[in-house]
């Protein structure tokens, strides 16, 4: 196992990504675990999935308020992770969970509601699994299960182990994520994932088609947007580029992912600050996926720090899309920036009359310029 999975993992839980180790019995996944959340300090509840009962997760039930309601009541594991405002849920040999349990589980990974009680936004799922080949009366994990996590394959080398036995086994720190750069980053990443789907729509949920197969990363609009968030994350602590793929792998597979990431470096768009800096510079690419890649990428940009002044500089950038062949694709911008539009903020007037067929054709001529007519 090379070190960029430790570093993934470390990553996924610092963004609150639920995450499912994937390998055999004995390599470690549980002390990894445990021994990354205590260096971080943040508590770490383990939970045996496959000892456990549908109600451990959905809520055991509790008749209130003389007979006329009934209480989901959450085990002292949720209670003391809720008490603690941080923390994470370790679920071992998730894979031999009965459906049943399986099914129970799906609002704790994804909600992180346990019963009645909603667990904080810090506190990270992470479950392991035993292959279906290794694991004693296993069950595949459940599609809808599976889509929750991002998938990452654990494995140990001989050479690993020997070094780790030695001089110990090194543990990367759970990185701390800043709120306004991993929004400002989350922008981004989601503008060049959606940019993408438009390109290869058929990937924007793709099914495998067989239980096996759906039981690992595949890709769907979940899983899509969890890619996203990893994405940002890892930008913004410099993450090398091998566990940025590894991430995206197990989020959206590992097919969609090399697909998504060899376009997105054949892109080479422009930076979206340079841009929002010297409008008049910005020349939309030739190219459809790419055009639309690029107004994605800075109207983006702009609403992750919407000033009426970056407002009204996308405004005349996006402009040079009004006389090309792809007009279209600007309607989707114009949308956005509309709807976001900060106080203040007016488009130049000569960018209004340039962009004329494309405000009507998005039926947003008359709100823009309140009926007036540019000739």
């Amino acid at each position: 196992m090379s070190s960029a999975v430790r570093s993934a993992l470390a990553l996924a839980i610092g963004a609150r990504i639920p995450v499912l180790l994937w390998g055999g019995a004995g390599l470690g996944k549980s002390s990894a675990v445990r021994e990354m959340a205590l260096a971080a300090g943040l508590p770490c509840e383990t939970v045996i999935a496959s000892i456990r009962e549908p109600s451990d997760f959905a809520g055991l039930p509790v008749i209130a308020d003389n007979g006329t309601s009934v209480h989901f009541a959450p085990p002292v594991w949720a209670s003391r992770l809720a008490e603690a405002g941080q923390g994470v849920l370790f679920l071992d040999e998730i894979s031999t969970a009965p459906p049943a349990v399986q099914a129970a589980l799906l609002r704790v990974v994804l909600e992180r509601t346990v019963g009645d009680l909603e667990l904080p936004p810090e506190v990270t799922v992470v479950a392991a699994a035993n292959p279906p080949e290794q694991a004693a009366d296993g069950w595949d994990i459940s599609p809808p299960l599976a889509n929750r996590f991002c998938h990452l394959d654990w494995d140990l080398s001989a050479t690993e182990w020997a070094e780790g036995v030695v001089a110990g086994f090194a543990q990367p720190t759970v990185p701390e994520l800043p709120g306004e750069p991993l929004r400002r980053e989350l922008s981004g990443a989601r503008a060049s994932i959606a940019a993408f789907v438009t390109a290869r729509s058929h990937l924007l949920h793709s099914h495998p088609g067989n239980e096996a197969a759906a039981g690992q990363a595949w890709p769907s609009p979940r899983s899509w947007d969890m890619a996203a968030r990893l994405v940002a994350a890892g930008r913004v602590i410099g993450a090398e580029d091998k566990v940025e793929a590894l991430l995206v792998a197990g989020s959206v597979g590992a097919g969609a992912a090399a697909e998504f990431l060899a376009w997105r470096e054949d892109l080479d768009l422009p930076d979206a600050e340079d841009v929002l800096r010297d409008p008049a510079s910005f020349r939309l690419p030739d190219r459809g996926d790419r055009a639309y890649a690029a107004l994605a990428s800075l109207t983006a940009a702009v609403l992750a720090d919407n000033t009426a002044a970056r407002w009204e500089a996308a405004w005349a950038a996006i402009s040079a899309a009004a006389g090309s062949q792809h007009a279209d694709i600007a309607v989707a911008a114009v949308r956005t920036l509309t709807a976001h539009r900060p106080d203040g903020a007016v488009p130049p007037p000569d960018v209004l009359l340039k962009m004329a067929p494309v405000l009507r054709t998005a039926g947003l001529f008359e709100r823009l310029t309140g009926g007036r007519s540019r000739s």
